[in-house]
């Protein structure tokens, strides 16, 4: 008798409803107020539990006209979990679209990796930032991945992508690996592959020298210069002689090498090594990348870092202009 009374009453309740005009009851509470509520809906709520969790929170006007909204719209059972910006200013309709369409507030983090950082300092950078632990990070790097530029590498470094990322919060060390080595998919055009045929290299060399110019270059306008210079010893057989390299085996950036430092026995020491060494050096970004690719065609062979030119250069054709070149430029 009491289960009969109330869907009774239920059923007054709805049509008194209806005809006190439902849209009024579904509009926003306030359409003037639009600070931002912030909503949880939990895993596995029910369309009953969200109504209330929205009427506590002042932002529906009916838990009842919710429900039947809700079924009237075919949203009943399809409300996804998650954490949702709303305000007052929102209709039960537009409310519903948005817990259906899942529109949930995403928590991010950004980070940055400079062009040149080795794979030691973006590891340290990661790791200062409380965004990877370093030995799970250290583990993931020797996994395998499947991307055709890995074809036959031993290493990722110069692989991992230079440039700033945004993800969610929570991702794993071998998720951020994953999204630098897509954007160095994105970067590598599928045309680059065939511009690795004509130079003659594959894509180890290639990324090998990218990284030697992204770490002796400074000025944008200057990287297919120095690039060119590389490729012109390279063709002739001439010891590449980079600073770059040298620091690499060091492990620091020193301003001035000593004669001890260049007699240091590497593969990477291109003083006493010719060619390239035998894996890059450093991550090179787009611009190396692509002036490695297309080098300017000249007949420089040596280049010195010009005094007081803000990292530009002073380029040679010959040893004794080049020699010239540091004696002014000291």
């Amino acid at each position: 008798m009491k289960r009969l009374l109330l869907f009774s009453l239920m059923i007054v309740l709805a049509l008194s409803l209806t005809a006190c005009n439902l849209d009024e009851m579904r509009a926003p509470v306030d359409p003037e107020d639009t600070e931002i509520v912030l909503l949880t809906v939990n895993r596995g709520a029910t369309t009953t539990s969200i109504g209330a969790s929205l009427m506590e929170a002042g932002l529906i006007q009916s838990e009842m006209v919710f429900k039947m909204a809700a079924k009237e719209l075919g949203a009943d059972g399809k409300m996804q979990a998650g954490d949702y910006e709303l305000s007052k200013s929102m209709s039960t309709d537009d409310i519903i679209a948005k817990l259906v369409a899942g529109d949930v507030v995403i928590n991010t983090f950004t980070f940055t990796i400079p062009e040149g950082f080795e794979i030691k300092d973006i590891t340290a950078r990661l790791v200062a930032e409380g965004l990877v632990d370093e030995a799970k990070f250290n583990e993931a790097l020797l996994r395998p991945y499947d991307y055709k530029f890995l074809e036959g590498q031993e290493s990722l470094e110069g692989f991992l992508f230079p440039d700033t990322y945004e993800m969610k919060v929570g991702a794993s060390e071998q998720e951020i690996i994953v999204r630098m080595l897509d954007r160095f998919d994105e970067i590598f055009k599928e045309e680059y592959y065939g511009r690795l045929d004509e130079l003659g290299m594959d894509m180890n060399q290639l990324i090998t020298l990218a990284s030697i110019v992204e770490r002796e270059a400074q000025a944008k306008e200057e990287f297919p210069i120095v690039s060119g210079v590389f490729h012109n010893r390279i063709e002739d057989g001439m010891l590449l002689q980079s600073c770059a390299t040298v620091q690499y085996i060091l492990g620091e950036r020193k301003e001035r090498l000593t004669y001890d430092d260049i007699a240091i026995d590497s593969p990477y020491n291109t003083y006493i090594n010719a060619g390239l060494p035998p894996a890059p050096i450093a991550s090179p970004g787009k611009l190396a990348i692509e002036s490695a690719l297309f080098p300017e065609d000249h007949n420089y062979y040596y280049f010195v870092v010009k005094k007081g030119g803000n990292g530009t250069h002073v380029f040679s054709e010959t040893l004794s202009q080049h020699n010239k070149a540091k004696e002014e430029n000291r």
